[in-house]
């Protein structure tokens, strides 16, 4: 935390109690554009004032305030330099100290993905505030993740710039781009996030499985994000069927050879973890071979036999297995990640990829954090230049 332990007033657990079973009272027909007022309301029970709901921008670099009645609103704040932006990225709660009291951000956990921040200016925060607030901050994630599903008010809000609507179709098809369990941890990013079209992941926690899934659809705009709404809908579907992972492929590839020209295709990996023991299986469909990063380096690459990318009727692939140790990441991504290069100039090619892993892996910080500075930095040495997709997956097995 920043200034000061979390200080002030007498707000017993009855108190809290009867405060969080008020706003659960409201939460099941609350309308969205509701659910600010509400827990600005709530909020202000406690003592506090000034309250935002920090939602973060699909490009991952701003926090944009959720407009509301009793909602202070304001200009969005830098991710990279601001209070909130620490508490994003960190996980944990942050308390600035000012003149007429303590600033307190929150984060606004939801699912197992962190969607933002709650910001509250308390006269002193203790330790009872401080409980509650996380809990009022749990349960507005809650609310916001809940309905965001039928209405539009939180997309617009994060929604930074102009987006197209293949964009618009891929956002559309994805999971939370950060899941966080005990025992597995996933975080993701798609560049250009307002222009991407034919890259997409899906993942899915099932008792003491993890699946995960990643694809490349060729070309560009609406033809590439319709292709990878099939693929991951076919891939979805043999998944929630309990088929095995060679036979998922042939579900993909039938559904995508069924639907456009001989000539189309979408690379892809599914990937299967035993989150009890660490054992990792996967399969490999023309797509760039993932890289294990043990003790936190790029030990090598999970390189395995392929087949033709789905669309092409290749043959039922082989599975590979790995064994992996507690701590233990796996870097997935697509070729747009290593393939950008500068007219006239060399690809960026995977010996740059590692060298970035290897120093943003050696300060230890958390998937999500790893997985953003590196989507950030690649694209800067690329010269800011994304002529495709370039999307990465992180999963970390915590043992």
């Amino acid at each position: 935390m920043a200034a000061g332990q979390c200080g002030g007033s007498d707000h017993s657990e009855s108190f809290g109690e009867e405060l969080l079973g008020g706003l659960l009272d409201l939460a099941t027909e609350l309308p969205a554009h509701l659910v600010g007022p509400v827990v600005a309301g709530a909020v202000a029970r406690l003592g506090g004032r000034q309250v935002q709901i920090l939602l973060q921008d699909y490009g991952q670099e701003k926090l944009v305030p959720v407009e509301g009645e009793g909602l202070a609103g304001g200009d969005p704040l830098w991710i990279d330099r601001s209070d909130a932006g620490r508490c994003l990225l960190t996980s944990r709660p942050v308390e600035v100290a000012l003149g007429e009291g303590v600033r307190v951000f929150v984060p606004l956990w939801g699912g197992g993905d962190q969607a933002g921040v709650l910001a509250v200016t308390l006269d002193r925060a203790d330790d009872d505030d401080c409980r509650i607030l996380r809990r009022i901050a749990a349960l507005a994630a809650d609310m916001l993740e809940s309905k965001n599903g039928y209405t539009d008010l939180f997309f617009r809000t994060r929604r930074g710039e102009p987006m197209s609507v293949a964009a618009e179709i891929q956002w559309s098809l994805m999971p939370p781009l950060v899941m966080v369990t005990p025992r597995v941890t996933v975080a993701g990013v798609l560049e250009p996030a307002y222009d991407v079209a034919g890259d997409s992941f899906d993942y899915a926690l099932n008792g003491d499985t993890f699946h995960l899934a990643m694809i490349d659809a060729m070309g560009h705009g609406l033809n590439a994000a319709t292709m990878a709404t099939v693929a991951i809908g076919a891939y979805r579907h043999a998944r929630r069927i309990s088929i095995e992972l060679s036979e998922i492929y042939l579900f993909m590839d039938r559904a995508v050879a069924e639907q456009f020209a001989p000539d189309h295709f979408v690379t892809a990996q599914m990937m299967r973890l035993d989150t009890d023991t660490g054992r990792l299986q996967w399969v490999n469909a023309g797509h760039p071979a993932p890289m294990l990063v043990r003790g936190h380096r790029v030990v090598g690459r999970l390189d395995s036999p392929t087949t033709l990318p789905v669309g092409f009727g290749g043959a039922q692939p082989q599975v590979s297995e790995v064994a992996l140790e507690p701590g233990d990441r796996i870097l997935c991504f697509t070729d747009g990640l290593i393939e950008e290069h500068e007219s006239g100039q060399e690809q960026f090619g995977e010996d740059q990829l590692i060298a970035w892993v290897n120093q943003l892996e050696e300060t230890d910080r958390a998937v999500r954090v790893v997985a953003r500075d590196l989507s950030r930095t690649l694209k800067r040495a690329r010269g800011e230049v994304t002529s495709d997709d370039a999307t990465l997956v992180l999963v970390e097995w915590r043992g």
